[in-house]
Order: C-alpha cells, then sequence, then structure tokens
C-alpha cells in the first residue's frame, strides 16, 4: 500500500510538474476534447463553421458531426476527472491501482517477495513514470490488463477454489470478462495483444477442466462478445455504420494489417517496416524499461529460468503477455518510442515480473508462494548481499541520472506549456472578451497549446481558429458577431492585432 500511494503522489507531481496538467500530443487533446464532451452528456456535437479552423488533432468531422475518433472507455473515465477539476488525478489514482495489483500478480504467482519487488521496480521505471502523469489511455490499460490477468488466475484455479465461497469463481470470471471487456472499449487492438496468451490457454482448459469450468468460459466469451458489440454501437452511434473506424475518418491509411492502403506509403505496410518499428521500439523500451541504458533486460534470463525450473507455468503465462503485444502490433503501421514503446505499455507487468523473479533467483530468496526463506551460513552469505548491492546500485544509477534527464527531456514537449498561455491570463487581455482568436502559427503546437483555454462547445471567453488565409478568416470571423475579433501571432506573445501583422 505504501509503494502505491507513492506511485499516487509520483505521479501527480509528474502530471503537474512535468507536464504541467497539459495535453501536449494529438492523442491527449483529442482524448481531453472527448472527456470534456462526455462530462456534459454529449458523444457528438455539430460541426463548427469552417471545421478546419478550429484544428483539434484527431477530432473528426462528418456528416456534419463533430467527435473524436477514439474509443469511449478512456474519454468516459478521464470525463470524471473533467467534472471535478482533477483531470492530472485520473492517471495517478490508476497507476497507484496498478502497482497494487501487480504485487498481488506476483504474490499470486511467486510469493510474497517477488510481488513486493515486482512493484518496487514497476514504481522506478522510468517506462512507467513518463506514461502514468500523461493524459494518455495508457495506465488505464495497464490497470485493465492487471486486474484481467489476476482476475483470470482466480478463475480457473481448482485448487485455491476449494477453500473460497462457491460463488467466488464466477465472482473472478465476471471480473476478468468486465476489465477485458473495458480494455476492448479504450484500446481494442491492445486487448487482442494481452488476451491472445490466455486465449491459448482457456483452449487447454476447454480440454482439460470440468464441464462447470467450461460454462463458465462461454460466459466469459459471452461477457466480452457484449463489449465488442458495445465498441461497435458506438462506431454505428458516431458514423452512422457499425463498420466505419472513426481512425480511418482521421487517416483513410490508418488501419492495422499488410499491404497497400495500411500505413502511409503507397506499398503499404510490410514485414520489412514492422520489424524496423519494432527493433526502434523496442531499443527504446530497454533503455527505459529500468533506465540500466541498454542493459535493462538482464534480469529477465534469470526469471525465466525460474519460471521453467520451478514449472510455475502462470508465470510464464502472465510473463507472455508483453512479447504477445509485440507481435500483435506488428500488424500496425507505426510504432513508439516518445513516451517509450507506449503501445506495449499494457504488458508491462510481464517485465517486471520476471525482473524480479530473476532477482529473487539470483539471491536465493524464495521464488514459489510456498517456499520459505533460506539462512545462508559462512561465504554463502555473500549472495543475497551482493544481489542486494549490486540492484540498489543500478536502481540509485537509474533514479538519480537517467530518470530525471528522461522526464526533464518531456517538459514542454513540443514547446506546449503554461508560458503560452499567459498573454491571454492578463488583465487586459481578459477585458477583450469574449474574443475570437485568429492564430497564425509556425507549427500546430503553438495552436495546440492554446485549446486548454477553449472547451469543444466553443462559449468561453477565447476560442482560437487555426489561420486559413484572409478571405476564409474574414468569412469566419462574420459568423461570430458578438465577438471580437484579434490576430495573434505567437513569434510575438505579448501583441495583438486587430488586423492581419502587415506584411503577412
Amino acid at each position: 500500500m505504501l509503494l502505491s500511494l507513492v506511485a499516487v503522489i509520483a505521479s501527480y507531481l509528474i502530471a503537474v510538474q512535468v507536464y504541467e496538467s497539459m495535453a501536449h500530443i494529438e492523442d491527449e487533446l483529442a482524448y481531453v476534447w472527448q472527456a470534456e464532451a462526455i462530462a456534459k452528456g454529449h458523444l457528438t456535437l455539430p460541426s463548427p463553421p469552417s471545421p478546419k479552423s478550429f484544428l483539434v488533432p484527431f477530432v473528426v468531422d462528418y456528416n456534419g458531426l463533430r467527435f473524436g475518433k477514439y474509443p469511449l472507455g478512456w474519454p468516459v473515465l478521464l470525463s470524471f476527472g473533467v467534472l471535478l477539476g482533477v483531470k492530472p488525478l485520473v492517471n495517478a489514482l490508476l497507476s497507484g491501482a496498478a502497482i497494487w495489483l501487480i504485487y498481488r500478480l506476483g504474490k499470486r504467482i511467486f510469493g510474497e517477495t517477488v510481488g513486493l519487488l515486482a512493484a518496487g521496480l514497476t514504481l522506478t521505471s522510468p517506462f512507467f513514470l513518463i506514461n502514468s502523469g500523461s493524459l494518455l489511455s495508457h495506465p488505464f490499460g495497464l490497470f485493465l490488463s492487471a486486474a484481467f490477468a489476476l482476475s483470470w488466475l482466480d478463475a480457473w484455479d481448482s485448487e485455491r477454489h476449494k477453500s473460497l465461497p462457491v460463488y467466488w469463481p464466477w465472482l473472478a470470471t465476471v471480473t476478468a470478462g468486465v476489465t477485458l471487456g473495458l480494455l476492448i472499449l479504450s484500446r481494442p487492438l491492445t486487448a487482442v495483444g494481452v488476451a491472445l496468451p490466455f486465449g491459448l490457454h482457456s483452449v487447454y482448459l476447454l480440454i482439460r477442466s470440468s464441464w462447470r469450468d467450461r460454462w463458465r468460459l462461454v460466459a466469459f466469451g459471452l461477457i466480452v462478445l457484449a463489449f465488442v458489440g458495445l465498441h461497435f454501437l458506438w462506431q454505428m452511434a458516431v458514423t452512422g455504420d457499425p463498420t466505419n473506424n472513426p481512425y480511418t475518418l482521421w487517416w483513410e491509411y490508418d488501419r492495422v494489417g499488410f499491404g497497400p492502403g495500411y500505413g502511409r506509403t503507397e506499398s503499404g505496410h510490410t514485414l520489412k517496416q514492422a520489424w524496423i518499428n519494432t527493433k526502434f521500439s523496442l531499443l527504446v523500451g530497454w533503455h527505459d524499461l529500468f533506465g540500466w541504458g541498454k542493459y535493462s533486460w538482464i534480469l529477465l534470463p534469470f526469471g525465466l529460468l525460474a519460471v521453467l525450473r520451478y514449472r510455475l507455468w502462470k508465470g510464464l503465462l502472465v510473463g507472455s503477455v508483453y512479447p504477445s503485444l509485440v507481435v500483435v502490433y506488428l500488424a500496425y503501421w507505426i510504432g513508439s518510442h516518445l513516451f517509450g514503446p507506449r503501445y506495449l505499455y499494457e504488458g508491462l507487468y510481464s517485465l517486471t515480473l520476471l525482473s524480479a523473479a530473476g532477482v529473487a533467483f539470483l539471491a536465493g530468496w524464495p521464488v514459489r508462494p510456498e517456499d520459505a526463506w533460506r539462512r545462508y551460513e559462512g561465504w554463502r552469505r555473500a549472495r543475497p548481499l551482493l544481489v542486494t548491492a549490486a540492484l540498489a546500485l543500478l536502481v540509485s544509477v537509474n533514479l538519480l541520472f537517467y530518470t530525471p534527464l528522461r522526464l526533464g527531456g518531456m517538459h514542454g514537449l513540443y514547446g506546449i506549456s503554461r508560458a503560452r498561455l499567459e498573454p491571454f491570463l492578463t488583465a487586459d487581455a481578459q477585458e477583450l472578451t469574449p474574443t475570437l482568436v485568429i492564430v497564425h502559427p509556425d507549427h500546430w503546437s503553438e495552436y495546440g497549446a492554446l485549446l486548454e483555454l477553449q472547451d469543444p462547445f466553443l462559449d468561453t471567453p477565447f476560442i482560437f481558429v487555426y489561420a486559413r488565409g484572409p478571405g476564409a478568416d474574414r468569412i469566419l470571423a462574420d459568423q461570430f458577431p458578438e465577438r471580437k475579433i484579434i490576430h495573434y501571432y505567437p513569434d510575438e506573445p505579448d501583441q495583438f492585432y486587430l488586423t492581419p501583422r502587415p506584411g503577412e
């Protein structure tokens, strides 16, 4: 619980101090727009006049309606943070809960020692910290993924059921179905990668288990199918067609698969490009995993050795989630590296659990729930001491050097910061409201930063439009006769123009 509390505090501080409680990348801007609309009960809104002038990345205008391209799971949850005015706290709380679930997974499979080690290693992971302070959907995904894995293990552990109430297997089954279903409603492709190892396990269960367990597998499948149906229902609600993926309404090529029409190149996505993307993402991932340079993976072989030596097949099952995500995301045309390999984030516990098992195996500590602590005599006492000292050194190097540098590089990402908003917060600027601000940026992020002061309903004191040329801007301004019109150039942040700047 202490580790979970530290995770909440650290994540919140990163959200506030590093990211300044603001969206920085296109995905975050779209999530915030969706959350603000949902917070007031709207799934879609009428498209504004001249929609391209009211640019919000990854927010689509289609058939006269404006809506975000992302599935509803994360925006709905984030909307509660919007309603309560605690937007940065949502992912912080989810990250703390994820630490607790990872501890529970480790304790369930390997024992108390490995569970604590896994939680601690996760908490010190730069990959974890970078994402936990963001406004992205990945912390919610990690929480759901870990909750699903733990519920699955609880649902089909016949030995453990003997000492539990009769309703427990059904409760665990329903929980597994709901958590995987919510992951489908948040990150559908990720849900496929997370579920794949457990799907293979379900085939084994269908063959070897009792009819009672088989019926529960059927119930699990029906719950998941219900959530799949909700995903297509959402697509129908926003596009009018349940098979019309809103991703393709922003970029037609934004599809999962290989060949022409998948990805930005004329030839389409290929296995070669998939390997290049994955290789680069994994290279960044190894650095960000524990901050030990390209050697952050060094404990994994020892954890895998412990799993195989003691036949901890549940550890192999849970440890397969990360490689499963790697395989599934080969089919997506773009990689990820800015926030680490974030498309693989929901499998982070695979790496931290196996690494923690590797530490315990090397130190001679318990790696099974039933194992007792050993007492070492003579020179053998050096074994756990050396492992402890080495681990403490590596963690210290990460926390003192790598993590601060990595987080520091995320501050003011793309030039987006609270400083961009200050010209509009002065008393003189407030006297101009209500105002339509025509922004003349050199880069989209200079405009995107200002969207923090605007909501989807365009009823804020300032509303911002992306300059499209004198004629288009003049026509748009006529649509808002009740607002003053000013022109704003981010390279002159303290100057407002009533007409376009001379020479522009």
